[in-house]
């Protein structure tokens, strides 16, 4: 559950806002896709977790080599650095919406509460305060509630698939799905599965479970971001009014939707922030200590990991810097989001290849039917991926 929240990060919340304005509710459907989309991935990824008995970094690494290893890094590392500068600047953003406070006052703050979670935290510790903050994304769909969307259109519209050659439509499309198919919620998925866990079982339960747990987590993680491009499709879709980041998506809703909606709207952008930075950052510590072979994990003394905790403050650190660069919190997610949907094909590829490797899975690899439908969300999102940029060409010229 907290790999599937992890996933509806300020990037998301971004990204549906501003397609929700453009677009209105043409592509709620495609966030309704999410769920069997992301299902397939996050079952692939728990099995590999389980049944390999390592995260995907350290399988390709030991399979096929340092050097197709470091791509598939550089990859992951391009995607996760610009979504933790989004999501930093944007859960800093949300903060200040609710106290009334300039948000570059509390980026500072925000990152260091973050790091001292990380640092001093053990990993059950950091866990037990992620599950006690997933409640808070459904301040999201109350704040749908109360923006009062026309049902039946929006009905319609989310189960009558449709689809325009127009530029922002094929690019809010793309962005949807990069920002909720991104490398590091599978990885993330194979470093948690990987570790043994405290209620034990057998590997055959421990699969049980996990598939409970993705197709649990991937509709959870649908329904939030169905009612994120709702509040806004119902309020500035309705109005054609525009807006550049989810901060500022909570603040065009008050006049809108009421000041109740505006800040449930806050609320869950900080919420989201606080749940998916943590993914991000100890994911990109584990895959970079996964390359190099380093001692790593959360459960690690500082002193005993000091090179993984390294890569932890630097995370944050660089995210605060393109804060205070004044990088424009819009460019940042739309970069995020797009980077996504172009490196997601990828990794998706090698997640694949080493799960139906009987080696590699110990004699466990995943059905011929999960692969099958695996390939189809890659060859969906990398066709989508082809046509953005194609698109993007013909506009251009």
């Amino acid at each position: 559950m907290i790999s599937g929240a992890a996933d509806n990060d300020p990037t998301n919340v971004g990204t549906a806002a501003v397609v929700g304005a453009q677009t209105g509710y043409q592509l709620s459907w495609v966030t309704l896709l999410v769920a069997p989309l992301l299902c397939v991935v996050m079952a692939i990824a728990a099995q590999v977790g389980i049944a390999a008995r390592s995260d995907l970094q350290s399988l390709a690494r030991r399979r096929y080599g340092p050097r197709a290893a470091a791509l598939l890094l550089v990859s992951v590392l391009a995607v996760n650095l610009l979504t933790m500068a989004a999501d930093l600047q944007a859960g800093a953003a949300g903060l200040g919406l609710l106290v009334g406070v300039d948000y570059r006052w509390l980026v500072v703050p925000f990152g260091a509460v973050l790091a001292a979670l990380l640092l001093v935290g053990r990993y059950s510790q950091v866990v037990a305060v992620l599950r006690w903050l997933l409640p808070g994304f459904l301040a999201f769909t109350v704040a749908a509630v109360l923006a009062k969307p026309d049902w039946p259109r929006l009905l319609a519209a989310s189960v009558v698939p449709t689809l325009s050659v127009r530029p922002e439509v094929l690019a809010g499309a793309l962005a949807v799905l990069g920002t909720t198919l991104t490398s590091y919620v599978y990885i993330w998925e194979t470093i948690q599965r990987s570790a043994p866990e405290p209620s034990g079982g057998s590997v055959r339960q421990r699969l049980a479970r996990s598939r409970i747990g993705a197709i649990s987590s991937a509709i959870f993680t649908a329904v939030i971001l169905w009612s994120m491009l709702v509040a806004t499709a119902a309020t500035l879709g309705k109005h054609h009014l525009e807006v550049s980041s989810a901060a500022q998506a909570a603040l065009s809703l008050r006049p809108l939707a009421g000041p109740l909606a505006a800040t449930l709207f806050a609320a869950g952008l900080v919420v989201s922030s606080l749940v998916a930075l943590p993914v991000l950052v100890a994911g990109t510590a584990y895959i970079i200590g996964a390359q190099f072979d380093w001692r790593r994990g959360l459960s690690q003394p500082v002193g005993k990991a000091r090179r993984f905790y390294a890569v932890v403050a630097a995370s944050i650190g660089l995210a605060a810097v393109a804060t205070f660069a004044r990088v424009p919190v819009f460019g940042l997610l739309i970069a995020a989001s797009i980077a996504g949907g172009l490196a997601t094909p990828a990794t998706l590829v090698a997640l694949l290849l080493l799960a139906r490797n009987d080696q590699v899975m110990r004699g466990r690899p995943i059905s011929s039917r999960l692969a099958l439908s695996g390939w189809a969300v890659t060859i969906l999102v990398g066709s989508l991926s082809a046509l953005f940029i194609v698109s993007s060409l013909l506009h251009s010229l």
